[in-house]
């Protein structure tokens, strides 16, 4: 059987991976927000989206995280008018990416508070490692 101190780290540690990429994520759709298509028409880029999945740890007996997978936003892309821009079609029409900066900043947000509370565990789990290693010696 697996320590629980040792346990809940591997799971902090997993929860870090798994916020680290959804920052990841968040960080390359905020560059991309203004990214037009390159040809009159084509579609600008894409907004990313992260989805986890909960998986069975079957050698601390608990319920981790991970990302199952990356896929793009399915909402549709909102026009604006820039008739000198090379992807804008005969009526000066461009597709815009389908990326809100305020809806990703809150994603960022939420991303870096959960990475900051799975740090603290591991945090917790050494200290309290530690104290027992002192007790030990003493």
């Amino acid at each position: 059987m697996i320590d629980p101190l040792v346990a809940s780290s591997r799971l902090s540690g997993a929860g870090l991976e798994a916020q680290s990429m959804r920052l990841r994520v968040v960080s390359e759709n905020v560059a991309n927000a203004n990214s037009t298509g390159r040809t009159q028409g084509s579609d600008p880029y894409t907004r990313k989206t992260i989805t986890f999945k909960s998986q069975l740890e079957r050698a601390l007996g608990a319920a981790s995280v991970s990302v199952k997978s990356i896929g793009g936003d399915s909402a549709p892309f909102p026009m604006q008018y820039d008739p000198g821009n090379p992807a804008a079609d005969d009526k000066g029409m461009v597709k815009m990416p389908n990326v809100n900066v305020l809806t990703e900043m809150t994603d960022m947000r939420e991303a870096n508070r959960s990475y900051e509370a799975n740090l603290q565990m591991i945090k917790q789990a050494r200290s309290m490692i530690s104290a027992t290693i002192d007790l030990l010696r003493g």
